[in-house]
């Protein structure tokens, strides 16, 4: 069974210096049918005007995965991290028993990035951070591990029982994913234009994804997605 949930119907915020789009309920924005998928709790399609950004505010009990597609976003933590994240990269913070953090764009140049929070496996863990750089050429063509529960092929660690990959496909390439028994999936198209199986997805488009055990993408257009393995 594939569930759409389209770009348009997504929720929106735009204060100015930010524009964002949310797949799932997020601060004013609510709805009870639209509360996550398993695990995944927020994919927030943010685009920060340059010279602006996030100012510190806390977050605990989340695992925050960011992923950036344009520009740079500058980070900054109390537990002592000051990093830029640049295409190609993933981030992972453990925000566990407390984390304050910043995010500011330090460019004049529009940033564009997905923030992503995923339920850990149990609350009170200890605070933590990673980043890694996943070249576009691992993720040509292919589904790259960009992060799970156990860190395997270079992957960030995500406190939880998630693989997230990350492709880049050019038109008419294709990719496939098994899902085992009992697992799900959730499919979000950062840009381009994929079919997954024989739906259509667009930029911005996402689709659940349960009691399938098979999903094949292939890209109508240059595209870059992202595939979460769930239970």
């Amino acid at each position: 069974m594939i569930t759409l949930r389209k770009a348009d119907d997504r929720f929106h915020t735009d204060i100015g210096w930010l524009d964002s789009r949310h797949s799932f309920s997020f601060g004013e924005h609510y709805h009870p049918e639209h509360m996550g998928f398993r695990a995944l709790r927020v994919i927030n399609d943010d685009r920060v005007r340059g010279g602006a950004g996030f100012p510190s505010h806390p977050h605990r009990d989340m695992e925050i995965i960011t992923y950036v597609v344009d520009g740079a976003l500058g980070h900054k933590d109390s537990m002592g991290n000051g990093t830029t994240i640049r295409p190609g990269e993933v981030q992972r913070m453990t925000a566990g028993t407390g984390v304050v953090h910043s995010e500011m764009n330090p460019s004049p140049e529009q940033t564009h990035f997905l923030q992503i929070w995923i339920l850990p496996e149990k609350r009170g863990l200890t605070p933590g951070y990673e980043q890694k750089a996943f070249p576009t050429e691992e993720r040509k063509g292919a589904l790259r591990l960009v992060a799970s529960r156990d860190g395997r092929e270079g992957s960030v660690t995500v406190h939880q029982d998630v693989a997230l990959y990350a492709s880049v496909l050019e038109p008419g390439q294709e990719v496939t994913h098994t899902l085992a028994p009992g697992r799900h999936a959730w499919v979000q198209v950062v840009r381009g234009q994929v079919t997954l199986a024989d739906t259509p997805l667009a930029t911005g488009d996402g689709a659940a994804v349960s009691d399938e055990k098979t999903l094949v993408l292939r890209a109508g257009a240059a595209s870059e997605i992202l595939v979460f393995d769930l239970a």
